[in-house]
């Protein structure tokens, strides 16, 4: 599975989903289940190395404005909604988070901004194929420490500095 391959399975099943991201992460499960077990581990290996590529203070601090606080697991299921949104949402995000605030259409914190289950698809279906748990996808993890300066969650004056146009459109 290509780079293309992986968003258009990703955006094929946001649009069948209608934006909803458990629903999404059903029909991500279908659709896996549909190729061979190799293929499954391709659609993984590309999920994962985004999920670590976006392991960012700055996306952290996107995240905290839009979800109004975000735990260590808030970010990390953050993360998965955003892969979830495509590759134009995702790529914009962690090039530039401030971004989002263009990037998103609507943004609710009690609906969006939670991919969890989306995390686990690949997983999922290769379990469901071979009925074996994934083995390791041979690709590095995620640092221990996100890349980039620390964000200050707790000081807002930083965070509206720092993310001018997302404090704008949802604290604003």
């Amino acid at each position: 599975m290509d780079e293309t391959e992986f968003w258009e399975l990703i955006d094929a099943t946001r649009e069948a989903a209608e934006g909803d991201p458990e629903e999404q992460a059903d029909l991500l499960v279908e659709r896996l289940l549909a190729l061979d077990p190799e293929m499954v581990l391709d659609f993984a290996r590309h999920f994962e190395a985004r999920y670590n590529r976006a392991y960012t203070w700055d996306l952290w601090g996107a995240a905290w404005v839009l979800l109004d606080g975000a735990s260590d697991d808030a970010f990390d299921f953050f993360r998965c909604w955003l892969i979830g949104q495509g590759r134009e949402v995702y790529e914009g995000g962690v090039h530039e988070p401030d971004s989002l605030a263009d990037l998103l259409d609507d943004f609710d914190e009690e609906f969006d901004g939670d991919g969890e289950e989306l995390g686990y698809a690949a997983d999922e279906a290769y379990e469901q194929l071979t009925g074996t748990v994934a083995p390791d996808l041979g690709i590095a993890p995620a640092p221990p420490e996100p890349d980039g300066t620390p964000v200050d969650f707790e000081n807002e004056r930083a965070l509206a500095e720092r993310f001018p146009r997302l404090w704008e459109r949802f604290k604003g």
